[in-house]
């Protein structure tokens, strides 16, 4: 796929927010355009506390600011360390890490960094949140704006929900989705009158690999009428799983939806259209041979994680016909790419 792309940011722009932490990575950031033309980001920021004791692991205390404690697992309850998390005799896992969002402001076109803001905007305050917010996703539905992001806590990764007038100040609606459910996106209009999610459950007993689902909502809390979407396909480059990556755009062909799917430990990205009046319906999807973006730059083949393309937010460029799509890489970088809306949809094939 042509695109004009950019490394945008890396870990050392970022300035640890406590003292005595280390920034471990930056990643898959939410994107929206805000009134003035400037684009927005909400950086997911992976900030861990050094200690000489890696058994130690922060957590966030409920409360107005953000507040954290430091605990530790057990040295006769440890039974090992699996990158950032440590894994207990009864097989529960504690994070050695905490994230948190911040803004990064973009110039109209894009590209160019305004702004770096070193002071948290969205950080845990919920029980339900204690050990990190991952992962935003942002659209505007009226003159709402609707975050969803990934929830990390003792009762597991689930899915929640905030809504904001101004960027600034969110008021966080809770849990939406439950353990354990990651990769919500909203649509950003009402389908039929009703909010629409696209959303990845897994379960510990999987019958298949992970897929998309969509579900809708009245209210927004509670939500319905569940139903599987689309699954990995077997000999393709996303036959391991697959989840929503940006929040559907609506164009003249259908709802695009990028999305990412992995195999043999690489994670690409492809699309797949859907209908505007019944996104039930799919009409074309990237080729099982064929992803739209593939990890080839080196800040995406080497990094936290190695071979990592995740794509999470895309704003309409202001010429109409392209599309800036903001992208996680290596699990430790920011990227973006320019991509002609055309050439997305040519580079699908129809169902």
């Amino acid at each position: 796929m042509k695109a004009e792309e950019k490394l945008l940011l890396k870990p050392e722009d970022f300035k640890p927010y406590f003292p005595n932490w280390k920034i471990e990575g930056i990643f898959n950031p939410g994107a929206i355009r805000q009134r003035d033309g400037k684009i927005i980001l909400f950086v997911r920021v992976a900030e861990r506390f050094i200690s000489d004791n890696f058994l130690e692991y922060p957590v966030a205390v409920p409360g107005k600011e953000f507040r954290f404690k430091i605990e530790k697992v057990d040295s006769k309850d440890f039974l090992k360390q699996d990158g950032n998390m440590l894994l207990r005799k009864d097989h529960t896992y504690r994070l050695s890490n905490i994230s948190h969002f911040r803004k990064v402001i973009m110039d109209k076109n894009g590209f160019d960094i305004l702004k770096i803001d070193q002071e948290p905007c969205f950080y845990p305050t919920e029980s339900y949140e204690e050990f990190g917010v991952e992962d935003s996703r942002i659209v505007k539905i009226g003159k709402k704006y609707l975050m969803s992001y990934v929830s990390v806590s003792q009762i597991g990764i689930t899915g929640s929900i905030a809504i904001s007038n101004n960027l600034i100040k969110w008021k966080k609606l809770g849990i939406i989705f439950s353990h354990e459910n990651k990769d919500c996106v909203l649509f950003p209009e009402k389908i039929k009158g009703e909010y629409a999610a696209l959303t990845r459950p897994v379960g510990s007993f999987n019958f298949e690999n992970p897929s998309v689902w969509i579900t809708y909502s009245k209210d927004l809390k509670e939500w319905g009428k569940s139903k599987e979407l689309f699954s990995p396909r077997e000999n393709s480059w996303e036959e391991k799983r697959i989840g929503s990556g940006c929040p559907p755009m609506k164009t003249k062909k259908g709802w695009l939806l990028l999305y990412h799917g992995a195999r043999d430990k690489i994670y690409s990205a492809g699309a797949i259209l859907l209908d505007l009046k019944n996104p039930e319906k799919i009409l074309a999807r990237s080729p099982k041979d064929k992803p739209l973006f593939f990890p080839n730059k080196d800040y995406e083949k080497s990094g936290y994680v190695n071979n990592v393309i995740f794509p999470t937010g895309i704003v309409e460029n202001l010429d109409k016909k392209s599309v800036l799509i903001y992208s996680g890489a290596g699990d430790k970088y920011i990227c973006v790419k320019k991509v002609l809306i055309k050439d997305i949809l040519e580079s699908m094939e129809k169902i």
